[in-house]
């Protein structure tokens, strides 16, 4: 028997399957990694050894208007470490900044005081000017041109008027645009809801290169090298967390170079090979990521990866915030099938793109291989307005999987941190 512990928001569930029905735990090796030092010490040392830039401190000579661009509410980036150093190295070069922290919420909520507080700590709150991103405040959106897709990209004033553009992050597999972080801070972190939109068109999703760990030839991320560059965002600071939401790796510097050396770092630990199985188990790797039912399903792509068509993906993710998306929520509980939502999806033209499209075309296709059971504190009524079935335990979940598929015996598959892994068949 083996007892594996699964991430629910802020606590732990286990879980115990018979050897016999258990054909794997994908896990990132990254969870077993050794880092070469304490977290504050590994941002320092990227810091000090920038891929293609100057040091930060360079950089912010003679620029009175800096904008730092902090990741929001629904990244685990540990802005406590991270912040501080950038800070004091652009006071370091210019004593006299006007420093904004520009908090990149994309399309998501805004991030409350208690939430800034939980992130940067109360004397960051208290004592530096930060600003939360609005998707729809037109009034502090600028224009600076066209993306290669053919969309405007449209920006957070405040960047745009910055003397020294510079961001934070982390860097973890991301569903479809390859690789989180990097020039992510700007598309869609500080962006117009229409640019995020023409951005992750059903054409792009759709797209084999879209998925993943996959860079190359994928064009939601050729979009967003583009409008980092047209922002001018000069500098970043990326971290590779582990389970523990600890730093174990970081990179500074240059927003292309900088990100390809953490991409390349993480790649090394976090694939996993899988063999289909009858019913698989995932998560969202607990809080902040598992929130909402939005957010959750970059944790069933990789069970989508490994559950046998006309299985069942057990998805295990507390959604205490609801939808975090009331778009998604809406399109998807407009038809009642998943195949008819995915076929209305790719009937759109790029610029025909609705809010949460793309995560309503990956969760249909995913629903349009296997049965999704959603183990959450979120009202059912809710998830089954997803196409997904509830439940309150995942021994309750596993009862309903075993029962769809008339087999108490069915083969499983464990991926305790589904946003952690790049799982492939």
């Amino acid at each position: 028997m083996a007892t594996i512990l699964f991430p629910f928001g802020k606590e732990k569930i286990s879980y115990t399957i018979d050897d016999a029905r258990l054909k794997g735990v994908l896990t990132s090796s990254l969870h077993a990694y050794t880092p070469a030092d304490g977290e504050e010490a590994l941002v320092q040392a990227a810091m000090a050894n920038p891929y293609g830039s100057q040091s930060l401190c360079e950089l912010a000579k003679g620029k009175n208007k800096v904008v730092i661009i902090a990741s929001d509410h629904t990244r685990p980036v540990p802005s406590k470490v991270i912040i501080p150093f950038m800070l004091s190295e652009i006071r370091e070069g210019n004593p006299n900044a006007d420093i904004t922290i520009l908090i990149a919420t994309g399309c998501h909520r805004g991030t409350t005081k208690d939430e800034l507080i939980a992130k940067f700590g109360e004397k960051i709150v208290n004592e530096e000017k930060i600003y939360v991103h609005d998707c729809e405040e037109t009034d502090m959106l600028v224009n600076i041109g066209t993306l290669p897709s053919g969309g405007e990209c449209i920006i957070n004033r405040l960047a745009v008027e910055a003397d020294l553009l510079v961001a934070e992050g982390f860097i973890e597999p991301h569903f479809f645009a390859g690789y989180s972080g990097g020039r992510k801070s700007v598309l869609p972190g500080i962006c117009s809801k229409q640019t995020v939109l023409a951005n992750h068109c059903a054409e792009f999703i759709d797209s084999p290169y879209a998925r993943t760990g996959i860079l190359e030839n994928n064009p939601i991320h050729k979009d967003m090298i583009w409008a980092a560059r047209a922002a001018k965002l000069t500098y970043i600071v990326n971290v590779v967390i582990n389970e523990e939401k600890k730093v174990v790796y970081a990179v500074a510097g240059d927003v292309e170079r900088a990100h390809e050396a953490g991409c390349a770092f993480l790649s090394k630990y976090c694939g996993a090979k899988a063999t289909e199985s009858d019913i698989v188990i995932s998560t969202n790797g607990g809080y902040p990521l598992d929130q909402n039912i939005y957010q959750s399903v970059k944790g069933m792509t990789a069970a989508e990866a490994a559950v046998r068509e006309g299985g069942v993906i057990v998805m295990l993710a507390d959604a205490s915030d609801g939808t975090g998306g009331d778009e998604f929520y809406h399109c998807m509980k407009a038809k009642d099938d998943a195949a008819e939502i995915y076929a209305d999806i790719m009937t759109r033209g790029r610029n025909e793109t609705v809010g949460d499209q793309w995560m309503t075309q990956i969760l249909s296709r995913i629903l349009m291989r296997a049965s999704v059971v959603y183990v959450s504190t979120a009202d059912p009524e809710l998830v089954r307005g997803y196409h997904m079935i509830p439940a309150k335990t995942i021994e309750e979940a596993m009862e309903i999987a075993e029962d769809i598929l008339k087999d108490k015996n069915a083969s499983v598959t464990a991926i305790p941190d589904g946003v952690s892994v790049m799982v492939t068949r």
